[in-house]
């Protein structure tokens, strides 16, 4: 017996419905401009060499600054082939340590920032369609971990920060990078909140 035509289009809204965001007005103009401004930070910082060092120098940031203003963080710092630097502040939990990994094996499979990612498919699960066959567990679309990349060789790794919203976790990974490569241009930032 077929099923009622009715029901796939029902289906297919239901299906929708649950997994994507809807966003307009303002906050549609505000995602627009995060994601316009998400591709400038991609394209703007970029490292002529990446090493422990730098990791250190920029994780040691972070966390100071995360410590004056009493956030909850976790900061990872990877290559692909190994963790650089690693924090834990107080209030941060196992959970907030695997939020930061699933975002930065996202940096990994796309070369795009978590946020970007996230931007782009506007998922409200945060998962990657079924199409992709990403894991849920090992993949998530929710911004704070962010691209190193290496002029000539490409993205090499990624900073990942957890424990505040997604935007705010984006924010300080880019205003680090920022910093440790002395690119203070306002026009980087995303607005404030």
């Amino acid at each position: 017996m077929e099923p009622h035509p009715g029901w796939k289009r029902l289906k297919s809204r239901v299906h929708l419905r649950r997994h994507k965001i809807p966003v307009t007005g303002a906050a549609a103009a505000r995602q627009t401009e995060d994601l316009r401004r998400t591709i400038e930070q991609e394209a703007a910082l970029v490292f002529t060499g990446f090493d422990e060092q730098s990791a250190f120098e920029i994780g040691c940031a972070i966390r100071s600054s995360a410590l004056i203003w009493a956030h909850s963080l976790v900061i990872d710092i990877r290559l692909w082939d190994r963790q650089l630097f690693h924090a834990a502040l107080a209030g941060a939990t196992a959970a907030t340590a695997e939020s930061a990994r699933r975002k930065l094996n996202s940096v990994r499979m796309f070369q795009k920032s978590s946020y970007r990612l996230a931007l782009e498919q506007q998922r409200e699960d945060r998962t990657f369609p079924p199409g992709y066959g990403l894991n849920p567990a090992d993949y998530v679309l929710a911004g704070g971990a962010f691209p190193i990349r290496v002029q000539g060789v490409g993205v090499i790794g990624a900073v990942s920060i957890s424990g505040l919203s997604q935007r705010s976790d984006h924010h300080c990974a880019v205003t680090a990078l920022c910093e440790y490569l002395g690119k203070g241009n306002e026009r980087l930032f995303l607005d404030p909140d």
